[in-house]
């Protein structure tokens, strides 16, 4: 019987300073010989396995990041990826009125 194919929870944001992104991705019961993780400028992608279930996921970044300069830790299922983007977020917003 093939894998359970399933897209694993994911969490990405900025850090306070807007200068790096933070991805969490949840891997419960994935040893971390099974992982792989995969960064472009404007996506990543991980697929990791565990007996019959399979973590596959492929998602864009909203702004471009410095894949040479990333780093991946996984502890107790927790996939945490840091890296910086190429050009820091702009904090400049502007308040968006919604109509009613």
């Amino acid at each position: 019987m093939a894998a359970l194919r399933v897209a694993p929870y994911v969490c990405a944001y900025s850090d306070e300073n807007g200068e790096n992104l933070h991805i969490e991705i949840e891997l419960p019961g994935v040893e971390k010989k099974d992982i792989s993780f995969k960064m472009q400028e404007t996506s990543f992608s991980v697929d990791a396995s565990r007996g019959d279930v399979r973590y596959v996921g492929t998602y864009a970044v909203g702004c471009p990041v410095d894949t040479g300069k990333a780093k991946a830790t996984f502890r107790n299922g927790l996939l945490s990826v840091d890296v910086p983007y190429m050009q820091p977020v702009a904090e400049e917003t502007k308040e968006i009125p919604i109509a009613e």
